[in-house]
């Protein structure tokens, strides 16, 4: 069963309550667990990204081709996604209480969910493709990852891929400090290269379909492993 044979099921099944959807990814998928996180993941990027537009009120263009850049849904199931879409945008529950739901799904509830931190990677993605995340997006993200339990470190690493008005700080894209020896910068690098191979991103949830946010990830972190080895060398 594919990601959207899964959610077209959700949303026949649960009606027009979003949190009817939340629920059941919880316990239609109860004995398969992969699945159930794949899901979850869909789900969760589909209806954060919905609440996200309409907190900031305004859709553009850039953002619209964002959010098809991330989810490469096949032209049969454009309906259902934009179904799931639209659900999200016109619940009248807070985007909130959505996120807590979602972050109920996360294997154990830690704090760093990897899944959580690809969520959130993949909305800054969104906000920031028009060339600037807004004020209202911004505060957006910021609440769901103190929903998420993300700490402050990772959060400023994941903004940093995705906002630098005066160019990306490689420093900050791969959390580590200028003061750093170049042997602790590469052990983190290889770390972060590591933990965000395509093949970690299926063991923990994220969907194929779902694999342009890794792209761009591992893109950010090359470059700023790249832009401090040349910087190094040329001191």
């Amino acid at each position: 069963m594919t990601v959207w044979d899964s959610l077209l099921k959700i949303v026949t099944a649960t009606g027009n309550a979003l949190a009817g959807v939340v629920e059941a990814v919880r316990t239609l998928f109860e004995g398969d667990p992969e699945t159930r996180r794949r899901v979850a993941f869909s789900v969760a990027m589909i209806a954060l990204s919905a609440k996200m537009a309409k907190a900031d009120g305004i859709v553009s263009e850039a953002e619209v081709a964002a959010f098809r850049d991330i989810f490469k849904f096949p032209a049969d199931q454009a309906k259902n996604v934009a179904r799931l879409y639209n659900l999200a945008r016109q619940d009248v529950a807070g985007f909130e209480a959505y996120a807590e739901k979602m972050a109920s799904l996360c294997a154990s509830c830690e704090r760093n969910c990897p899944i959580l931190e690809d969520i959130v990677d993949g909305l800054f993605h969104i906000a920031a493709s028009d060339g600037v995340v807004h004020e209202k997006e911004f505060a957006f993200l910021l609440r769901v990852a103190e929903i998420f339990r993300m700490d402050e470190a990772r959060f400023q690493r994941i903004m940093a891929r995705h906002v630098h008005a005066e160019g990306r700080d490689p420093y900050q894209v791969l959390g580590v400090s200028p003061k750093d020896d170049f042997a602790e910068i590469r052990k983190r690098y290889r770390v972060l290269v590591s933990e965000n191979h395509p093949d970690m991103l299926v063991a923990r949830g994220v969907p194929e379909e779902f694999h342009a946010i890794a792209t761009d990830r591992m893109a950010a972190l090359n470059a700023a492993y790249e832009a401090i080895e040349r910087e190094r060398r040329a001191a």
